[in-house]
């Protein structure tokens, strides 16, 4: 008993808690809350550990864990929606209270923190803008680089909805870009040959 979990421990140890920036940023882009993140991450891992001995060793640890994360996102969002809102009130008046100060703007849209060394605030916004089915396989794809398999097995959508999600959300971002490139003096020279 004490071998077997001496192996889990060090699969847990190797294979999947070197993941957790990763399941921290899908996460982040998944809530918009760094709380909410952090407790998403925090019950993947412990599903994740509870259930290790499903795991094989040496497969896609990053993919087996994204789709815990998704799952336990879905619940969450599930018990949010059928339980009632609670309202915290000193929530409410400390966001009035934010709301008069100057860098309020800045503070709402934490997001672009998530792509701070990788992409500029516009691609951010973009990315951001899109709705969360697009978003996420974007996100999937493009910034954590699994492959379409694997995102639809993450997913549970078939292999094309993949491809066609993606195909629309490069597109969307694409389109929402193209005034901010204008305005940089870039133009599109495609097709005017």
């Amino acid at each position: 008993m004490t071998v077997m979990k001496d192996i889990h421990d060090q699969i847990f140890n190797e294979e999947l808690l070197p993941q957790i920036d990763a399941l921290y940023n899908f996460a982040y882009h998944l809530t918009y809350n760094e709380e909410d993140a952090n407790d998403l991450v925090q019950e993947t891992y412990m599903k994740a550990y509870r259930f290790i001995a499903g795991y094989q060793q040496g497969t896609n640890a990053k993919a087996w864990l994204f789709k815990i994360l998704k799952n336990a996102f879905i619940n969450q969002y599930r018990k949010k929606t059928k339980g009632p809102q609670r309202i915290d009130y000193e929530e409410i008046v400390n966001f009035h209270q934010e709301e008069n100060d100057t860098n309020y703007s800045s503070y709402m849209d934490l997001r672009e923190e998530l792509f701070d060394s990788m992409m500029g605030d516009e691609v951010t916004n973009a990315v951001n803008s899109l709705e969360m089915p697009f978003r996420t396989v974007l996100l999937l794809c493009d910034v954590e680089g699994f492959k379409y398999d694997e995102i639809a097995s993450i997913l549970d959508i078939p292999i094309g909805t993949v491809r066609s999600r993606l195909h629309r959300a490069r597109n969307m971002v694409k389109e929402q870009l193209r005034d901010y490139a204008n305005s940089l003096g870039y133009e599109d020279k495609r097709g005017k040959d």
